[in-house]
């Protein structure tokens, strides 16, 4: 049978799906099975995350993957209109597999072990991105109009639900050995990429053009500036709880911005552009992408805030030993990841039926009743009404989802789909990077305000010398969040930082304070008010994105779409171009 034959046969865009969706997810796994994994990662390559000089290493542990693929998205997305969709998408499966494999053989230990794991992210990064940048493009080529919410509603599924997945497939491995972390998507990585090789043809039209090299460069120095001061943003710096004073990262912030408005500028000179300014034209491109964007920002910030929760509080005062807490925050999660995966592909399915705008809209202002959910409840909360909060979030993200994507990728012409898909994907994985800047400062702006004096107390309180314990009030917050998030027991590691500092201790009740209950009653006031600004501030986003899903409307079609019955009534008039 010949692959025009494959192509126009009924089956092909079920094969397109399927493939795709094992591409999207096996990436998204891959930006998320990281972080619940640190601690086992960090003993297996004997690194103390939290000493010295290597909470840099912590941070581009998470950022790298997530850095890269923001960046390279839309470069990748243009490529795949330019040469292929599926040479790109196919390419993509072979350097993510290479890159698993070089991960899992890490040789060294120490800080070459940690550079060698972050480099490996990177380039594992770059095959998810070069997956992520064209999936949706060969969807989009694949499946009709009328049909295509379902499609992109099981793909944009598996990319979301991936994320959640990665939790709990890394806190279950790591307990195994760290190197499954990085094992578990080889075999996957290869019959995907035998796969895809196999089975996929280009479907979609191609459009030769130059390759934007000034819009590529700026775009990547720009983005790349900003996502990085974010990253040492948190840091302290200077006696600052924070990094936002430091003179680099300010001036990368300010660099970056710069050098992203040259970009929009070059975007409108250059015969080919890498990011097709003229999309911004049309309605639902730009809102939906605006509403995809804030939603992404909101639920990456989530997801970090209720890891520590449940690792830094919820979990000890439960009886949980906290080497034990990243794999059971996964496993306590779930309820998220199950509305996701019952909520997304049903409605892209409506969508396809009644329009983008009442599931979308609705969706967003029921996550942003969540977030109000979340602060109702004590940090000390029982589990069914936790869990129900999460359930109805996971099910208001899928409600969301797939009709924001299908609104965004049907708008746009089929020429500029591969493109499309990749500013698509910028703005989600952009979104996911910025949650991490955005949500661990507001964080530690909330706990600065209380947490110094609560600390001194409470270790003064129980035999620590009023020089100690004042000495650890004055530590970063930031210290016991990552020592949360790491599974580490936050008090042992101040008062370990306390004696490398040479303090006397006095004469402290050990066994009460490096007990399962002391922090987390210690931090359950501060962490509190600190959750009032972040899931304020993430409600806030989300009713904005309601109003831009709102504003992106219903059906909606490009001219060039070949649509039938009655949304042909729907379809973009040229000058929307």
């Amino acid at each position: 049978m010949s692959k025009r034959t494959d192509v126009e046969s009924p089956r092909y865009k079920w094969v397109a799906l399927s493939n795709t969706t094992l591409g999207i997810l096996i990436s998204t796994i891959n930006s998320s099975i990281v972080l619940i994994s640190l601690p086992a990662i960090f003993k297996g390559i004997h690194l103390d995350p939290l000493g010295r000089g290597n909470v840099s290493y912590l941070l581009w542990m998470i950022m790298g993957f997530l850095v890269v693929s923001a960046v390279l998205v839309v470069m990748l997305g243009r490529l795949g209109d330019m040469y292929g969709r599926v040479k790109i998408y196919n390419l993509g499966f072979v350097v993510f597999t290479i890159a698993s494999i070089l991960l899992s053989l890490d040789p060294f230990h120490g800080a070459h072990g940690a550079m060698w794991l972050i480099v490996g992210r990177i380039v594992q990064g770059i095959g998810g991105s070069m997956l992520f940048a064209n999936s949706t493009a060969i969807l989009t080529d694949a499946f009709p109009a009328e049909k295509r919410g379902m499609a992109l509603g099981i793909n944009n599924v598996a990319a979301v639900a991936g994320s959640f997945l990665g939790l709990v497939i890394g806190g279950v491995l790591s307990e195994v050995d760290w190197r499954l972390v990085f094992w578990v998507s080889v075999p996957i990585g290869i019959v995907g990429t035998i796969w895809s090789y196999l089975s996929l043809h280009e479907t979609g039209q191609r459009h030769r053009g130059s390759l934007d090299i000034p819009g590529n460069l700026t775009f990547g120095i720009g983005l790349t500036a900003i996502l990085v001061a974010i990253t040492y943003g948190i840091q302290p710096y200077g006696g600052h709880t924070m990094g936002w004073t430091n003179p680099w990262v300010l001036g990368a912030l300010i660099g970056g911005v710069a050098v992203l408005v040259l970009f929009c500028w070059i975007e409108t000179q250059v015969a080919d552009p890498m990011f097709a300014m003229s999309l911004f034209k049309v309605r639902p491109f730009w809102a939906g992408n605006l509403a995809g964007l804030l939603s992404s920002v909101a639920r990456g910030g989530m997801q970090f805030m209720l890891i520590i929760w449940l690792q830094g509080i919820w979990l000890p005062l439960h009886g949980y030993s906290y080497e034990s807490t990243p794999l059971w925050a996964g496993i306590y999660m779930l309820p998220l990841t199950v509305g996701f995966l019952i909520a997304g592909p049903l409605s892209g399915v409506l969508s396809d039926k009644f329009g983008a705008r009442l599931f979308a809209t609705g969706g967003m202002v029921l996550v942003a009743l969540t977030f109000v959910g979340f602060l109702l409840i004590p940090a000390n909360f029982d589990y069914w009404v936790f869990a129900a909060i999460l359930l109805v979030n996971g099910l208001a993200s899928g409600l969301f989802a797939a009709p924001n994507v299908s609104a965004i990728m049907n708008s746009v012409p089929a020429r500029q789909r591969g493109a499309a898909s990749g500013m698509r994907g910028t703005f989600f994985n952009a979104g996911s990077s910025l949650s991490i800047g955005v949500f661990f400062s507001l964080m530690i702006a909330g706990l600065a305000a209380k947490l110094p004096t609560t600390m001194t107390n409470g270790l003064a309180a129980h035999g620590v010398s009023a020089e100690a314990a004042k000495a650890a009030g004055a530590f970063p917050p930031v210290g016991s969040l990552f020592a949360s998030f790491l599974g580490y027991n936050p008090i042992q590691t101040v008062l370990d930082q306390l004696q490398a500092a040479g303090l006397h201790l006095g004469n402290p009740d050990i066994e009460t304070l490096t007990g399962k209950s002391f922090f987390p009653q210690l931090m359950s006031d501060p962490f509190h008010h600190g959750l009032v600004v972040v899931f304020a501030s993430a409600a806030v986003m989300c009713m904005l994105a309601a109003l831009a899903s709102w504003v992106a409307g219903g059906k909606y079609y490009h001219a060039d779409e070949p649509v039938v019955g009655e949304v042909a009534a729907n379809v973009a008039l040229p000058e929307e171009e």
